[in-house]
């Protein structure tokens, strides 16, 4: 696929999605295609949606939107004859996940009547092989989750690592239509062609970390697909919806973005340095970025992450505008409680929380409620995670009908506390889960723990 491409000469990069599944905008797409790039790239996940997906194995987005936009980026990416990277498939990258996105492309060759390779890379950890390297110190956690412990391994429901740019090379070396990964690296999936045609890493990855969000380093921000056309030394952004502009201003906010470190990115491969990069406007939509620096690492290590399961969770969905609860809200919740518990000893473990948004609910960093206004209207939110589901349902029920009633000094009205925007108000929300696996392995053979399969589809 080099086509003469090598440093110096214009690599056309394309973000076609941020998160694919969440709604290709198809104007900025077909705008995109229209500029000849030489690969075709998509996200698909995320940590950032919690737990519930990694643990329970399911997509966080609609099955219909997904397939849709999985449709439009491959036959985009066949129109202009290049290779389609997908990284992180099916929302959280293990193994199912990867096999719904799979399942999906079969309908889709098989509907529109396509031929396609597709190599698929699989990201969830052998389980021994990261006990052992727990046992021998070269697990280390990020931030304040704890040590990894092989009760912790054997109790994670799935975990997968995130691979980099080694893992998509051995699988472009297979020349297939379309690279289908799990977990991966977000630039991973945009830095990898150019690193396979001999680009230079840091400006590579710096373009790769900005445009794996397409349009949100814009003015205004938001999902249409971005370029991004490698030259070498520099890189050139523009937006594919003209009314998105890139700034330097925007652009060099957004390599800060999700990074501790605001200058420094680590990879399994290595480290990206941001200290000396520049960023200049070419006009008023385009912006040209340089001096990223690439420094490869003496050790691979993956981020692994992992879910646990918790219980089962039910909700109630609840307001009120009368001061005087608002005022004794916490006392009201405690009392109820009490009655809760007294009404069901039997009920086991279980996790009963209140939560009052419009005072400071949201925020949690401390001292952040201090001198707030009393607000005028709440809406109480109260979750229960118990270890069925018809336990949660019975104590948010309980909770539901006691919150209503209950009497307190200066109460005025007693036809009840509360509002519900609905009924029932009372509603089940699924099985729980909890982030147990989020720590940096040390790896020293990135290829055993990503293997590569190709399949031929359709």
């Amino acid at each position: 696929m080099d086509q003469g491409l090598r440093p110096g000469v214009k690599l056309r990069v394309l973000a076609a999605s941020g998160q694919l599944g969440n709604g290709v905008p198809e104007a900025a797409l077909k705008a995109g295609l229209a500029r000849a790039p030489h690969v075709l790239g998509c996200d698909m996940g995320s940590i950032d949606v919690g737990p519930a997906y990694l643990g329970g194995g399911r997509l966080a987005t609609s099955p219909a939107i997904t397939k849709r936009d999985l449709r439009l980026v491959i036959h985009g990416a066949r129109q202009v004859g290049v290779p389609l990277l997908i990284g992180s498939a099916g929302t959280a990258g293990a193994r199912p996940h990867l096999d719904q996105a799979l399942a999906m492309i079969h309908a889709i060759a098989k509907e529109d009547g396509l031929k396609l390779r597709v190599a698929v890379i699989a990201a969830d950890m052998d389980r021994d092989w990261l006990r052992g390297m727990a046992q021998a110190g070269r697990v280390q956690p990020i931030g304040a989750i704890g040590a990894l412990t092989s009760a912790i391994i054997d109790g994670a429901a799935h975990i997968v690592g995130q691979m980099g740019t080694e893992a998509f090379l051995r699988a472009l070396a297979m020349e297939p239509d379309i690279i289908l990964a799990g977990r991966a690296c977000d630039t991973a999936v945009f830095a990898a062609v150019p690193l396979l045609l001999g680009y230079p890493a840091g400006p590579a990855t710096h373009m790769a970390k900005i445009i794996e969000c397409t349009s949100l380093c814009c003015i205004p921000g938001g999902r249409d697909a971005m370029l991004g056309t490698l030259m070498g030394d520099s890189f050139e952004l523009e937006s594919m919806n003209p009314a998105r502009a890139a700034t330097p201003v925007s652009v060099a906010a957004h390599s800060l973005y999700e990074q501790a470190d605001p200058l420094r990115v680590h990879e399994p491969e290595g480290m990206m340095d941001t200290t000396d990069a520049r960023y200049e406007a070419i006009d008023d939509r385009r912006v040209r970025v340089s001096g990223a620096t690439w420094v490869p690492a003496t050790q691979h290590s993956i981020k692994v992450e992992g879910a646990t399961f918790v219980g089962e969770r039910a909700v109630l969905l609840a307001s009120t505008t009368d001061p005087r609860v608002i005022e004794n809200r916490e006392s009201i919740a405690a009392g109820v409680r009490r009655i809760v518990a007294d009404i069901l000893p039997g009920a086991g473990d279980y996790d009963l929380r209140f939560r009052a948004y419009g005072t400071g609910e949201t925020n949690l960093f401390p001292g952040a409620r201090e001198g707030l206004p009393v607000p005028a209207e709440v809406f109480f939110l109260l979750e229960c995670i118990a270890g069925d589901a018809d336990t949660a349902k019975a104590i948010i029920g309980v909770a539901k009908q006691n919150l209503l009633h209950f009497g307190f000094p200066g109460r005025l009205s007693t036809g009840g506390n509360i509002a519900f925007p609905f009924t029932p108000p009372e509603l089940p929300a699924g099985t729980a889960y909890r982030y147990s696996v989020y720590h940096i392995a040390e790896c020293d053979d990135l290829a055993a723990a990503f293997p590569v399969r190709m399949e031929t589809v359709g």
